[in-house]
Order: C-alpha cells, then sequence, then structure tokens
C-alpha cells in the first residue's frame, strides 16, 4: 500500500465485509512493508475498504473462490481533497456603509445625484453617522448648487419674491433662500429626525408587480417610511421636517411674502406632492437611467 508519491504507507486502516454485509468482518492494518492479510475467510464476494487520515478512501471487491487465495493489486492513496469553507460575517453597519457607498454612486444620466433611493432588496438600516454623511453628501454636491441657481434665475425672471428685489442683490438673496430651504430641509427631514425617530430616509424602490400598486407604494411613500426595525410607520421625520423647514423659511423670506402659518402649511403640502410625483418618477423611469445600479433582481429567491 502507498501513497501516491509511491511511498510505502505503514497503519492505513482496513475493513473487509463479505457477502454485502454493512458490518465489517475483519479489520487491520497496514505493517511497515504496506502490506496486510485476512486469513480463514469463506468463499464468496468481499469488500476491502483503505482509509487513513488525509488520503482518500479506496475500495476493492472481488470474489473469492473455495481453495483460491487472492492477492490484491498495489493499493494507491490519493491525497484527500479537502473543501476549506471561510465564512465572513459583516455587521449591520458595514452591510449599510457598503450600500451607501453604492448609493452615493448613483447618478440620473451619470450626472444628477440618486443617493436617497435603495435599489437592494433588503436594505440594511442605517445609522446616525450614516444618515448625517448621506444628507451632507446630497446637499454639498455640485449639482445642488446648480439646482439653487437655476431657481433663483426663474424666480429672478418671474420677479417672484419681489421683496428681494432686481439686480445681483435680488438673485443672490434668491439663491441664498433656495439652498437655504434644500439644506435645512435636508438636515432636519433625513438627518436629524431620522436619527432622533430611527426612521430610514431613502426611497426604496419595488420594481415589481403591475403599475396600479407600484404607484399608490410611490405615492404612499411621500407620507411613510420604514423605521430602523422594519417596520413601515408614518413618516414623522418628514412630516414634522417639512412643517420645521417651512416655518424656518419665514425668517428669510422677505417681509412681504411672509404669511405665518398660512405660507409654512402651504410650502409643507407643496413638499408632500413634490415628493410624491418624485416617487412616481423614481419608481417608473429613474431606475433606467441611472447607471452602476447592480442588477439585484438576480437575488430574488
Amino acid at each position: 500500500m502507498v501513497d501516491r508519491e509511491g511511498v510505502i504507507y505503514e497503519g492505513a486502516s482496513i475493513a473487509l465485509s463479505q457477502d454485502r454485509q454493512s458490518t465489517p468482518l475483519r479489520s487491520g492494518r497496514s505493517d511497515g512493508n504496506g502490506e496486510f492479510s485476512f486469513t480463514g475467510l469463506r468463499p464468496g464476494s468481499f469488500k476491502l475498504t483503505v482509509s487513513s487520515g488525509g488520503f482518500a478512501s479506496q475500495v476493492l471487491s472481488g470474489v473469492l473462490l473455495p481453495g483460491e487465495s487472492y492477492e490484491a493489486a498495489e493499493i494507491v492513496l490519493p491525497i484527500s481533497a479537502v473543501t476549506n469553507e471561510v465564512r465572513v460575517t459583516a455587521s449591520t453597519e458595514q452591510i449599510a456603509q457598503a450600500q451607501v457607498n453604492q448609493e452615493e454612486r448613483q447618478r440620473v444620466l451619470g450626472v444628477f445625484p440618486n443617493f436617497y433611493v435603495a435599489y437592494a432588496l433588503n436594505p440594511a438600516p442605517l445609522n446616525s453617522r450614516q444618515k448625517f454623511h448621506l444628507a451632507l453628501k446630497s446637499t454639498t454636491d455640485p449639482v445642488a448648487f446648480l439646482t439653487s441657481g437655476v431657481y433663483a434665475g426663474i424666480e429672478q425672471a418671474n420677479n417672484d419674491f419681489s421683496g428681494y428685489g432686481r439686480g445681483v442683490q435680488g438673485y443672490t438673496q434668491r439663491f441664498a433662500a433656495n439652498y437655504a430651504d434644500t439644506f435645512i430641509g435636508t438636515m432636519i427631514s433625513s438627518a436629524m429626525l431620522p436619527s432622533l425617530l430611527r426612521q430610514d430616509p431613502r426611497y426604496f424602490y419595488k420594481g415589481d408587480g403591475t403599475i396600479f400598486p407600484r404607484a399608490l407604494y410611490a405615492i404612499a411613500n411621500s407620507v411613510i417610511s420604514k423605521g430602523d426595525n422594519g417596520h413601515w410607520q408614518p413618516s414623522y421625520s418628514s412630516i414634522i421636517g417639512g412643517i420645521a423647514a417651512a416655518g424656518i423659511s419665514n425668517l428669510y423670506y422677505p417681509a412681504r411674502d411672509r404669511h405665518g402659518l398660512s405660507l409654512t402649511f402651504e410650502n409643507t403640502l407643496t413638499g408632500f406632492a413634490s415628493g410624491a410625483v418624485q416617487n412616481l418618477i423614481q419608481e417608473f423611469f429613474i431606475h433606467r437611467l441611472t447607471p452602476k445600479v447592480p442588477d439585484y433582481s438576480q437575488a430574488k429567491p
């Protein structure tokens, strides 16, 4: 008995069974010459099972006739194929961070940020640091400043919020007000309150089903959100945050354009309506226009 390199193998276990019995009739070990023998066997079929730690077991079978002795050919024990399993278990925070890193690469047409949409099938909840990071990443993106500049230009052309006046000063004040709306609203609704109330500020892409259920889902997500515990609940963060941000905006809008609670609730309702429309666009169109989104459908059961 030798290994694959031809080295004689001493101490291998040999089990012999006869007549298709599962329990070995005889057993032994190979000697210093790699040999073994069994005597006093009855005629009939037999099976030899040779095994040793670190080697693959070998099975040899045959038929022993009356008065016959049987000499087995050289048995070679190949090294056992060992399967090593490495199991890596990531923490919830690490999984969430990997998903945030992916979301920060999401840009519509490769340009416009699409950071607050989770396309993964079962996104991990974000911790407070990740919520604030995502909010700052969104509000300090160059496109955020560009968007505020475009809105300020439109308001300037229409003379909206006329208390700001015309010219460079009027445009600058409109730009500052627009950017302040974005920054304050995002920080309160997507970072501060979600951290305090343990809610997720992202939109969870549905992507399957018929049009009507998906549309209802998108619209409902303007007033509901998923908690860090994975359960759906009223979106207290966006509701309270929208009212708070609208109220704060009264502090920097021109005095003639401030209307107290009426402006606050008007801006709040406008925000909800705008959010519902954005969710509909997200659900049905934006995914196709956003490169670098992995194909999570392959992970569905």
